[in-house]
């Protein structure tokens, strides 16, 4: 047997065994003073953050952030093992990343080569004299992960999805969120001046101008871009984003920019596409304003800030630590960066594991964290939830028979993405240094962007894994898929060892909520193919609209902070999932125990199975944040916080009262229970 492949397999066992002799429930800090009936999250979470201390280097931490630090750190030791023994570089993704990961951790690399890497894209900026030459510049800068002031991607026609389609979108934006260029409270004047502050450091850094002139100019430029932007609410409605032009038809919409210029760089190599979407119009046509009004210096200034802000926690101390000091300090109140090492992996693999290279360090965790017993197991659950939902819409009162037998389709249709893929991807014609760390994202970058538009000529590949296997999350895909990487699943979400309640009150509530995630206000828009279909009778959709506006309306009212409150509408898609994922996984759970011949009433530590369902829910959200962090989630996030992720989903289903017998007129028994599946 091959070394590595000894040197896997022994490190999988050491996890796996670790797992098995782990606990399946931390029922240690179950709270004495808190009734489960007032309180559950508090009941099963606050003793847990009366004795957790947030580091310095966190702005939040709970059972996510402590599996994803774990994983970071599984990650670590197989790189510099990559490292130390090239030997164990085996494969074109490996090789990769342990170039990737080496030029990262180099800092005095880093420092000597100071701003080269991207001095070529900032000499092409300031180049610009002409604004016919505009439309070019926009399209190499995208071409190179520079999102400014347009974003792209290829990706499947949203109402065909056997096409892939060029899309266009509003990016652009250095304050958090459109709305903090028109906020004026003391939070958002915060937010302001250290954003205009990191604006000056990242310039001055460069040798650019940034006089006040200059940074007033860029704040008007951006304010303007987030007058035509739309807010994030708006962002989730799948139909309004659906706008299918011609370069022709974009040209006569947006004025002002060369579109067929800029189309024809950015797809180069293939052949001009006749047909784009794109997402926001009005966000197109102001760009197309800015290009024939804005003076060229603010259009270089701008250009350049967005160059180096993308790449300033790549490049020297003096401009990666005034990148950590607005985004890390100023936007989520973090006292101190990260350990190198865990920010190195992040910039490589990125939050959600899509970055062009991230899918190399799937490869490697899964060659060291990842048992075929834990994707079998998994996939039970996954039919297990399946079945609940199929019987909840059968026994939908409010939903007629036509909507019924589409909705039960596309359930049956939706494929399960668990663990990793069969097969690792080659990355061909990518090179990166081991001594250049902004310079090989740069590299990642255009690398991504030729296999993006060739797959503007190519067929949906629909078992193409998009999302790396490392990460700590799940998804909904676009392609009826739900999708939970071999990152997640893993204790507390899941482990092959443990018992049914603990593991569908985990990974199974995740599953029902991806699985619910397709029949969201969003969600529900797809048909069985995946594809931006209405198939709702007019009579079921007026229906469903009334039973998701109730649950808007009561997660509106919730305030986490004085002055704060969840916004119901950006939510509504996460929290509909959570209403309804819950009851869903319970259902599952209640087949497992029907399977085995398991009593509800029999006791493992001290608790039922239905206990220990919800008892494992919510240590799956126990977290704990920094008030910054908590604002920043409040305004930008889709996610309700996590303690509201627990107490309303658990008080609108009946089998948590009757889990821990919670009679009417408790918190936790909602009066008017919130059901939309």
């Amino acid at each position: 047997m091959p070394r590595l492949q000894r040197t896997r397999l022994a490190l999988a066992a050491t996890l796996l065994g670790l797992a098995a002799h782990a606990p399946a429930l931390d029922l240690r800090d179950l709270s004495k003073e808190v009734s489960p009936c007032d309180d559950f999250y508090g009941f099963v979470n606050a003793n847990w953050e009366a004795a957790t201390e947030l580091p310095a280097s966190r702005a939040r931490i709970g059972s996510f952030d402590q599996l994803r630090q774990a994983n970071d750190e599984l990650l670590n030791r197989a790189l510099k093992e990559l490292a130390d023994q090239p030997s164990l570089q085996t494969t074109p993704g490996l090789k990769l990343i342990a170039a990737y990961y080496a030029s990262g951790m180099d800092e005095a690399a880093i420092e000597a080569r100071g701003l080269s890497s991207v001095t070529p894209l900032l000499n092409r900026i300031n180049a610009l004299q002409r604004r016919e030459d505009l439309p070019t510049l926009l399209a190499l800068l995208n071409r190179s992960g520079i999102s400014a002031p347009i974003g792209y991607g290829v990706q499947p026609d949203r109402k065909d999805t056997r096409k892939n389609v060029l899309g266009l979108g509003q990016s652009g934006l250095g304050l958090p969120d459109r709305d903090d260029y028109f906020r004026d409270d003391a939070r958002t004047r915060t937010l302001k001046a250290a954003y205009r502050a990191y604006t000056r450091a990242l310039l001055t850094g460069a040798g650019l101008a940034a006089g006040d002139a200059e940074l007033d100019a860029l704040a008007a430029f951006e304010t303007r871009l987030a007058e035509a932007s739309r807010e994030r609410a708006e962002l989730r409605d799948p139909n309004a984003a659906y706008n299918p032009m011609s370069p022709a038809e974009l040209s006569a919409a947006a004025p002002g920019l060369d579109w067929t210029a800029y189309l024809a760089v950015l797809t180069a190599g293939a052949k001009l596409p006749q047909r784009l979407l794109v997402a926001q119009p009005e966000f197109a046509a102001r760009v197309g304003q800015l290009a024939a009004e804005t003076p060229l210096d603010v259009w270089r200034s701008y250009l350049s800030l967005r160059v180096l802000d993308t790449l300033a926690p790549r490049l020297p101390k003096a401009l990666a630590h005034a990148s950590f000091e607005y985004r890390g300090k100023a936007i989520t109140g973090l006292q101190a960066p990260a350990p190198r090492n865990e920010d190195v992996i992040l910039q490589i693999g990125g939050r959600t594991g899509t970055e062009p290279v991230a899918m190399a360090l799937g490869e490697l965790f899964v060659a060291r964290a990842f048992s075929p017993e834990a994707q079998k197991r998994s996939l039970q659950l996954v039919e297990d939830v399946r079945a609940a939902m199929k019987e909840r819409i059968e026994k939908l009162d409010w939903m007629t028979a036509p909507t019924k037998a589409r909705a039960l389709d596309k359930l049956a249709k939706m494929q399960p993405v668990i663990g990793a893929p069969a097969k690792w991807p080659q990355f061909e014609g990518l090179q990166l240094s081991s001594t250049d760390y902004a310079g090989n994202w740069l590299k990642a970058a255009l690398w991504h962007s030729d296999r993006q538009i060739k797959d503007l000529d190519a067929p949906v590949e629909r078992d193409r894994w998009r999302i790396s296997p490392h990460i700590v999350n799940a998804f909904a895909g676009g392609l009826n898929q739900i999708i939970f990487p071999a990152g997640i699943l893993q204790p507390p979400f899941f482990s092959a060892t443990a018992d049914d309640a603990a593991n569908y009150g985990g990974i199974g509530m995740v599953i029902g909520h991806e699985i619910t995630h397709h029949f969201d206000d969003s969600g529900r828009n797809f048909d069985a193919g995946g594809s931006l279909t209405d198939w709702w009778t007019a009579e079921d959709a007026a229906g469903y609209k009334a039973r998701a506006d109730k649950v808007a309306e009561r997660y509106g009212a919730i305030s986490p902070l004085p002055g704060y409150t969840i916004n119901g509408r950006l939510t509504l898609g996460e929290n509909i999932s959570d209403v309804s994922g819950l009851p869903i996984a319970y259902e599952g759970l209640l087949r497992a125990l029907k399977r085995s011949g398991t009593p509800l009433d029999k006791k493992t530590a001290g608790y039922t199975p239905a206990q220990r369902f919800f008892i494992s829910n919510a240590l799956v959200w126990r977290s704990k944040v920094r008030t910054e962090f908590l604002i920043n989630q409040l305004r930008t996030d889709s996610h309700s916080p996590a303690k509201y992720r627990v107490l309303t989903p658990m008080a609108n289903t009946p089998y948590f009262s009757q889990a821990f017998s919670c009679k009417p007129g408790s918190a936790m028994v909602a009066k008017d229970p919130l059901t939309v599946w």
